[in-house]
């Protein structure tokens, strides 16, 4: 995961000095766009130090390595559910939620709570029914 923890700190530490010459520019004025730079190197160091993390909890992985083979990436990659329709209500409801923002205060509870029983419901999704273990 090195290449990828380079990538996102060089993100992130690209924005500090952009973000601080758009204060110079904009006379420190502004105060979205400065913020919104400064959030930026945030998320990007903040990522490049979750990614550091994992990476040496985990080790190397195949794509790390030079001499690796095709075949030792191969096998499961993860857990996901296909079927779940979850997801799906989720973004529903995030995107009735944005709409409320837009178009009235009233719909952004509307989109909440369908949001939270979405949320709960994915979570919970391997808990009951058929699925649960």
């Amino acid at each position: 995961m090195k290449i990828e923890t380079m990538i996102f700190a060089i993100v992130g530490v690209f924005f500090l000095p952009v973000s601080i010459v758009y204060g110079f520019l904009t006379h420190w004025t502004e105060w979205v766009g400065i913020l919104a730079l400064l959030l930026c190197f945030g998320l990007g160091i903040m990522i490049s130090s979750y990614l550091m993390l994992t990476g040496r909890r985990v080790g190397l992985r195949p794509e790390d390595r030079e001499d690796a083979e095709i075949h030792e990436g191969a096998g499961e990659q993860g857990h996901f559910s296909p079927w779940s329709w979850w997801p799906l209500m989720l973004g529903a409801s995030a995107a009735i939620s944005f709409l409320g923002v837009a178009v009235g205060w009233w719909i952004l509870f509307i989109g909440a709570g369908l949001a939270l029983v979405a949320l709960v419901g994915w979570v919970f999704e391997y808990s009951r029914g058929d699925h649960a273990h």
